[in-house]
């Protein structure tokens, strides 16, 4: 997930694995990632991410053309309510058949 922190956005727990053929200055695997924007994209984003329930996500990383590492993100809202308890009932009937096909 993406969080502001002193009015810049960061990628949280960003994993890269080490270059295997790297020395001891390898870089930490799981750290803080700083996404470079434009200021006003900074603040339509930090603007979106005061209302209830938004937050900020990483949805894809790929390479460019120029060799540069790039992040798609979007906005995303959370469950409703009716909406978890829907899932929590899912889930609970996949299982529950699940257990009958078993012991059948």
């Amino acid at each position: 997930f993406c969080q502001f922190i002193d009015r810049e956005l960061y990628i949280i727990n960003m994993m890269i694995d080490e270059y295997k053929l790297g020395t001891f200055y390898n870089h930490k695997t799981k750290r803080e990632r700083k996404l470079l924007l434009h200021k006003k994209e900074l603040q339509k984003l930090e603007k979106k991410l005061k209302d209830a329930g938004n937050t900020i996500i990483p949805l894809k990383l790929y390479i460019n053309d120029k060799g540069k590492a790039k992040v798609l993100i979007a906005l995303g809202r959370g469950k409703k309510l009716f909406d978890k308890r829907e899932s929590i009932k899912d889930r609970e009937n996949k299982r529950n058949l699940d257990r009958i096909l078993k012991k059948s």
